[in-house]
């Protein structure tokens, strides 16, 4: 007698039931930890813009800049090189500015309404205070300079859940942070 290979129909259907099932449990748990892990890719590329806009100051002996745009919801952030011809840090042309831009972060991109906020946080972080709109810079711009110092300041962003929010900034030394609050303190 030969037997013949493949699947009966039941193993099929049994096949699909227990993929059913572990999809049930695992969809819900994926759609939680989304937010989260969305915000979190926000703070570390702001971090690593900052970075960025302090090599930028550093390599070109010339100031360098983050401007954070408020005016549009979410928010959004320029990376600007060069702070143009009125020799104002305030912004590129999409701010009404003529700034020159290097990069352009729009918080939109990282959905799950990441946004300037700070959530839950109880505290501001030891050393700044928690402004209006969520940037504690002087006019919403961090300005690194050729030795690559920068006034302090932090930005803080959360997202729709408001159960995290993550404090990015500098010390006056140059010293670029990436804080996030644990529900009691910042770590």
């Amino acid at each position: 007698m030969m037997r013949k290979g493949g699947f009966s129909l039941f193993e099929l259907l049994f096949t699909f039931v227990i993929l059913g099932i572990l999809a049930s449990i695992a969809v819900p748990g994926f759609i939680r930890w989304l937010p989260g892990y969305r915000l979190k890719n926000a703070a570390r590329d702001l971090s690593s813009n900052m970075h960025l806009a302090r090599m930028g100051a550093l390599k070109n002996n010339a100031d360098w800049a983050i401007v954070f745009d408020t005016g549009v919801t979410p928010g959004r952030y320029f990376v600007c090189s060069d702070n143009g011809a009125n020799d104002t840090w305030d912004g590129p042309t999409p701010m009404g500015g003529d700034d020159v831009a290097e990069r352009t972060v729009d918080l939109r991109n990282y959905k799950s309404a990441v946004a300037y906020g700070h959530g839950n946080a109880a505290t501001d972080i030891p050393g700044d205070t928690f402004p209006g709109d969520n940037i504690s810079y002087t006019s919403n711009v961090a300005v690194f300079n050729p030795r690559g110092t920068c006034k302090g300041g932090y930005v803080y962003l959360d997202n729709l859940k408001k159960t995290t929010t993550y404090g990015i900034g500098t010390r006056t030394s140059g010293v670029i942070r990436l804080r996030k609050w644990t529900g009691s303190a910042w770590e």
